[in-house]
């Protein structure tokens, strides 16, 4: 099966502009959620899928420096970019990462992905009821719900935010959630505003620059350290129907 990984991102974005070309010690955000994600086990292919927009040829410079499959689609219809870059990599099956997540841990995505495979339904994710840290965030579906959900889902923000037609259509389709082993949804580690990048530079710090420590090991980074979960303690989360599409 051709499991393959899309990360979208663009540069816009209302509360942090240009935040995937943030420094997380020495690299790019979006270097850090590639380099996390090409550890997975299960995945065959990443490809980043941003805009036809101007400013998004920094993001295709990017790619080309880190060595990265760039498709370049619909700055608004994000599941139309989506769709159609799934297809170009002929996918099974369609790994939905955000470019906003310098934390994603290979091992819940695996899990993710292992739970998908062995039980076939149209759609997992680890984000129905969450359990994870938000930014560990992985979703995976299947090539003919994606196509589904290009052909059906009417509503703007449906189509701006990929998978909603999908989790709120259980009667269309299959719904698998993936838990934790414990509820550590309280801690913020996504990448949306100044005090989020202030909390992953100084993780990042915190490991040197490396990028192959574990969730764990963020987790007894954050018992050591319980001030560092306070940078972006207050940070309120968007509404689905407010978020910048990426």
């Amino acid at each position: 099966m051709n499991v393959v990984a899309i990360i979208q991102t663009r540069m816009s974005s209302t509360r942090l502009p240009a935040k995937v070309l943030k420094d997380l010690a020495g690299e790019t955000t979006m270097a850090r959620v590639v380099s996390r994600v090409r550890r997975s086990k299960h995945i065959s292919h990443v490809l980043i899928a941003t805009t036809n927009a101007a400013a998004d040829s920094a993001i295709v410079r990017e790619c080309a420096r880190i060595g990265v499959d760039v498709f370049r689609g619909d700055e608004q219809d994000v599941l139309d970019r989506y769709y159609r870059a799934a297809v170009s990599v002929q996918a099974d099956a369609i790994v939905r990462i955000t470019s906003d997540c310098p934390l994603i841990d290979p091992e819940v995505t695996d899990q993710t992905i292992e739970r998908f495979l062995h039980a076939k339904p149209d759609y997992a994710s680890n984000v129905l009821v969450r359990t994870y840290p938000r930014g560990l965030d992985t979703e995976i579906m299947t090539m003919g719900a994606l196509q589904r959900t290009w052909q059906e889902a009417p509503e703007a923000y449906q189509r701006e935010h990929v998978t909603p037609f999908v989790y709120e259509n259980p009667g269309k389709f299959r719904l698998l959630s993936v838990f934790g082993e414990a509820d550590h949804s309280r801690h913020r580690w996504t990448l949306d505003t100044q005090e989020d990048l202030v909390f992953l530079q100084s993780v990042y710090d915190r490991f040197a620059g490396r990028d192959d420590f574990s969730w764990r090991d963020v987790l007894s980074l954050m018992e050591r350290e319980p001030e560092l979960s306070a940078i972006n303690r207050n940070v309120p989360q968007k509404a689905l129907q407010e978020k910048c599409g990426s």
